[in-house]
């Protein structure tokens, strides 16, 4: 499968904000965005120009592309399957990528990163309902527990992790035990409960032309 292997901290340049690519260190002074703001490559700093409104539609769909994982194929059939879900289109497709598996760990503070949530995914240390998943893009849905395998508890990646977790700092659709290393979905999230800066829908002005 193809993956983006390049510094990641180049993506958050490029769409000229935060992405949280890389766990603690986007929180810390080590941050390259931090340092560096403006978009990579020789001419990053005197880059200026007036974008066009593709670009700008263009731009909202790599910063969504870019934040969750996702490459073009699979990130279209989001769309597709959005479009055809009753609702709204830009809505809904960011309620079909907050509920993908990888994502749901990252949520619940099992992982510092999409990038280390979908590691352990992949690494079979996920279960959800107490079955053993390891594909990232798995679809979860409310009532669904996820939790760490009991032999995978002792990690250091997920215990690291959850000391940082704050109780009550939970997106509010989801819910945690600490103690257990489990949590689950309790119903489907509002707009306003997703934590994506982006404007969708720029992103169905573009699909839909």
């Amino acid at each position: 499968m193809a993956r983006y292997t390049a510094a990641v901290c180049k993506q958050c340049r490029r769409e000229g904000m935060k992405l949280f690519l890389k766990g603690t260190r986007c929180s810390s002074n080590k941050c390259a965005f931090e340092k560096r703001g403006y978009a990579p490559g020789q001419h990053g700093r005197s880059r200026r120009f007036k974008q066009s409104e593709y670009s700008i539609q263009l731009r909202e769909k790599q910063k969504v592309k870019r934040m969750f994982g996702v490459l073009e194929r699979q990130f279209r059939n989001y769309f597709a399957k959005a479009d055809r879900s009753k609702g709204i289109t830009g809505e809904n497709l960011l309620k079909i990528l907050e509920f993908r598996l990888d994502n749901i760990v990252y949520r619940l503070g099992l992982a510092a990163s999409r990038n280390a949530a979908r590691q352990l995914v992949r690494h079979r240390h996920i279960l959800v309902n107490g079955r053993l998943v390891d594909i990232p893009s798995y679809q979860v849905s409310v009532g669904d527990e996820i939790r760490v395998k009991e032999k995978s508890r002792q990690l250091d990646l997920i215990h690291n992790s959850m000391k940082r977790v704050r109780d009550g700092k939970l997106v509010p659709w989801l819910e945690l035990d600490k103690a257990q290393m489990k949590g689950s979905i309790i119903e489907i999230p509002t707009r306003e409960a997703i934590p994506v800066n982006v404007n969708e829908n720029l992103i169905v002005e573009l699909y839909s032309k």
